[in-house]
């Protein structure tokens, strides 16, 4: 008589439990990023953290890249198969397809029949940034066109007495305690055309001439400040954005210039460049510069972001765009030389 054991398999090789284990580090480093892909692909009125997780997105392709790795150690097809379509979705929204018909002709040098504006724009962090870094950053840039935030007395006086009036000596400025705070600087004249209607913050709206070489262009310019989303500012903060979006999308030569407090990521952000039908353009974007952050610029541990933005309509060209760290804020100012159309 014969017996056979029953109820057991062949017994595991270390080999196999290798490959066990990688293929639980390939889930364990994959599941995160498919949870919050499925926040970034579906454009709704996400609550307040899965908005703030999908502003990291640009970061999942590490984890994602790792998965695959650890799918191909664990040696399953259809996991590593998998895994390479979770790469393959994040490296898509790195380089999203608009990205080539956003951008304006970006080509250097004087334009005829168009006038150039340096711009820089900032969030000087309740007014703690460092006023000498400001004006050495417009000074050694050749800025003609400076946009502030959170701009307080205090920074006010730490700009004038740096110097900055005499480099750009129009302004319009409102500081104030706290995040309200704004102000522009300019060589070009500045004229005041009121606030955008119910924003969290004020952001002012202005019209600015520049003349060069016997050409004068306008641009209708605004101070972007966002509210931020988090907590019960949700709504505010999509409001703000929608309301940004209907400017863009006026005729003539728009800029917004701030801090949107939000990324490309965001399916808001990106239905206010498509502006209500006259799409905007994210110079970053357009520059190439789209993983550049622009936030946190402090010690605060998390992966960096950009929030902060200069857009224009489509009949605005731009090139040069650069950014850089000031002392004193978390934001990086940005700039960028913009090259406008002439009035007829």
């Amino acid at each position: 008589m014969m017996f056979r054991t029953r109820g057991r398999g062949a017994p595991r090789t270390p080999a196999g439990g290798a490959a066990s284990g990688w293929r639980l580090m390939a889930g364990l480093a994959g599941a995160p990023v498919v949870v919050v892909s499925v926040f970034r692909a579906v454009p709704r009125e996400w609550p307040t953290t899965v908005v703030q997780l999908v502003s990291f997105t640009p970061w999942l392709v590490l984890p994602a890249s790792a998965s695959l790795l650890f799918a191909v150690l664990g040696r399953r097809r259809w996991m590593a198969g998998a895994a390479a379509g979770l790469v393959a979705v994040q490296l898509f929204w790195l380089v999203p397809l608009d990205y080539a018909r956003a951008a304006p002709d970006s080509g250097a040098g004087t334009v005829e029949g168009a006038v150039e504006v340096r711009a820089m724009s900032l969030n000087a962090k309740l007014g703690k940034a460092d006023a000498a870094e400001i004006v050495r950053l417009v000074r050694e840039n050749g800025i003609t066109l400076l946009t502030l935030q959170e701009y307080t007395t205090a920074l006010e006086d730490r700009l004038a007495a740096s110097g900055l009036a005499e480099l750009l000596p129009n302004r319009i400025s409102a500081p104030a305690g706290g995040a309200a705070g704004n102000a522009v600087y300019s060589v070009h004249q500045l004229v005041a055309e009121g606030k955008v209607p119910d924003s969290h913050f004020p952001m002012p709206m202005i019209r600015l001439t520049a003349e060069s070489h016997g050409e004068r262009a306008v641009i209708e310019l605004t101070n972007v400040h966002t509210r931020a989303p988090v907590g019960v500012g949700l709504p505010k903060w999509r409001s703000d954005l929608a309301a940004l979006g209907r400017l863009v999308s006026r005729p003539g030569n728009v800029v917004l210039a701030g801090d949107f407090n939000a990324s490309y990521d965001h399916a808001e952000f990106r239905r206010l460049l498509e502006g209500g039908g006259r799409a905007g353009v994210d110079v970053g974007m357009a520059q190439g510069s789209r993983l550049v952050p622009t936030w946190p610029m402090d010690d605060v541990l998390l992966p960096g972001i950009t929030i902060d933005h200069l857009v224009t309509s489509p009949s605005v060209r731009s090139a040069a765009y650069t950014v850089h760290r000031v002392t004193g804020t978390d934001h990086a100012a940005i700039m960028a030389t913009l090259t406008v159309p002439a009035t007829g």
